[in-house]
Formats: C-alpha cells, sequence, structure tokens
C-alpha cells in the first residue's frame, strides 16, 4: 500500500446544538474532492475525536467510507488512551471498511518506548490492518523513536509515519534509514514542501480543509519538476500554516472553511471560538488563498 497526495485529516462538522451535521460535511467533502484530494482521514485530532463518543465515531467512519469512491484511499484514526480501546476501536473500523489506520501514541499516558512497541505490536496481532504511525510529541508528550521504527520497519503492515514533530531533521533521517520500508508522509503542514523534497509522496493535511486547491497544486506543481513555482507557492501558504500552528488550530480551519463557503460550525469545549482579532489575522492571510 502506497499513500500519494493531499489527504484531509477531515473536520467534524457541528450543527448549532452540537450534533454531527452530516448534511454540511457532504458539501464539505464534495468541495475538497472538486479540488483533487485523493482519499480521506476521519477521526483524528483535527477531526476533534476527543470530544466524540464511540458511537458518534462510527457513524463518521460509515459516512465517510459511504461517500468514498473506490479510487479514493480510506485511513481512519482509531485512537485511545488505551491498548485495549485502540484495538476495539481499530477492529471496528476495519469491520467498517477501513484497512488502513493513523495511530499516534496513546494520549494521557506517556508510555515508555517499550510500552509503546508492545502497543502497537497488540493492534497489529489483533487487527489485520496497515498502519500509519503518527508522531506529534508536542501535543502527545512523547516521540517515537529511531529504535522503535527499526523495531517496526520490517513488518509490511506497518507502512508509513505522519510525521508532525515539526522537525525538519526528522523528516531526512526518516528518509535515509527508512527508504522503501517506512515511507514519510508529511505532517508538519508549514514546511510540507521540504517534507516532499525528503520523500513524503502523501500529505495528511489538516488545513487542506479550507485550502485544499492550493494543497494539492503545490503538490502536482512539486511532482511535475518545477521546484521554483513550488516554492513560490509554498511561500504564499507559509503564512497561514504558520499562523495555524501558533494555536487554536481547529478553532482556525473550521473558520477557514467558512470563509471558502462551506461553514462546518464551531469546536466542541472546552475549545472556545476565536477572537475579532485571531479572525482578522487568518482572514488576511487566507485572503491570497482563497483567490487561487
Amino acid at each position: 500500500m502506497k499513500l500519494k497526495g493531499v489527504m484531509p485529516a477531515l473536520v467534524t462538522p457541528f450543527d448549532a446544538d452540537g450534533k454531527i451535521d452530516f448534511k454540511a460535511l457532504e458539501k464539505h467533502m464534495l468541495s475538497l474532492r472538486e479540488a483533487g484530494v485523493t482519499g480521506w482521514v476521519p477521526c483524528g485530532s483535527t477531526g476533534e475525536y476527543f470530544s466524540m463518543s464511540n458511537s458518534e465515531r462510527e457513524d463518521v467512519l460509515k459516512f465517510v467510507k459511504d461517500f468514498a469512491n473506490d479510487d479514493e484511499v480510506l485511513v481512519a484514526g482509531t485512537n485511545a488512551p488505551a491498548t485495549r480501546e485502540v484495538i476495539e476501536n481499530t477492529a471496528r473500523a476495519k469491520e467498517i471498511g477501513y484497512d488502513i489506520v493513523l495511530l499516534a501514541t496513546p494520549f494521557y499516558t506517556r508510555p515508555t518506548q517499550d510500552e509503546l512497541l508492545r502497543h502497537y505490536r497488540a493492534v497489529l496481532d489483533a487487527v489485520d490492518v496497515s498502519l500509519v504511525l503518527y508522531n506529534y510529541p508536542p501535543k502527545d508528550g512523547v516521540e517515537i523513536s529511531f529504535e522503535l521504527m527499526d523495531a517496526l520497519a520490517d513488518d509490511p503492515r506497518v507502512i508509513g509515519i505522519k510525521e508532525s514533530s515539526g522537525v525538519l531533521q526528522r523528516a531526512v533521517d526518516i528518509h535515509s534509514r527508512y527508504k522503501g520500508r517506512i515511507d514519510l508522509v508529511s505532517g508538519s503542514d508549514d514546511i510540507a514542501l521540504d517534507f516532499m523534497f525528503w520523500g513524503a509522496d502523501c500529505w495528511i493535511c489538516g488545513p487542506a480543509n479550507c485550502m485544499a486547491k492550493a494543497c494539492c497544486d503545490l503538490d502536482r506543481t512539486f511532482r511535475s519538476g518545477d521546484l521554483d513555482k513550488a516554492r513560490e507557492q509554498m511561500a504564499v501558504l507559509y503564512r497561514a500554516m504558520n499562523i495555524l500552528e501558533s494555536g487554536k488550530f481547529v478553532q482556525k480551519i473550521k473558520y477557514g472553511c467558512e470563509l471558502q463557503g462551506t461553514p462546518v460550525g464551531e469546536c466542541r469545549a472546552p475549545l472556545g471560538p476565536l477572537t475579532d482579532e485571531e479572525k482578522a489575522e487568518f482572514k488576511a492571510a487566507m485572503e491570497p488563498i482563497l483567490n487561487w
């Protein structure tokens, strides 16, 4: 299995009563498909999986599976604090039709590297799925070490790692150490072009929710070999990407969806609304992207 192109880490729309708004999700996904995304990644951190019940997560996974075309790749987020629950979530995703899952380190628990290795192996032993590791130490508090990756690199079902550390040296090391075994997947959005240069053929991208056309165009430009144009495009994207990384990531993504004409509602608590100043700053950075 080879992941390619831009795959949005999907937001979860909520209506005024705080319930999942599937009509808004359908409209949103249609706009992303038109922009050229290659697949779907529901129930990740951008999708606010942490605030959803198990039944809501199942409903979203089913909806996205039913919506997807045969040529669109599906990757399910099945995270949880405990290995037992991750296995249960992963097994249910497999039943629904997801053959690939995206797994960060279990949140809240901060496992050691040995514990984390046992965790990933337990999931793979329990459910016949392929795995994309997810390294996001600023949020999860634990880094996926190279020693852990060494132990998993020859398992054909460990197909990639979404690298969201923001550390370019990690991307270089992953490409150098695991080429042909574990694919580098871009997850550090404001240096996505650098990741492409170091072998990332896939970009699992939260910002693609509100700037899919520009993200897909950047990906196509790089693949065409026009590096000068790709650099210019990344420069336009960079300011908005950088503002996203400065805080209130999901709230800004959802506000960006509103700006592009596919509103997806507010975030669930504890995530609160943007201030007028935060909206103005992000709107200004989004202006050239909306007019892409």
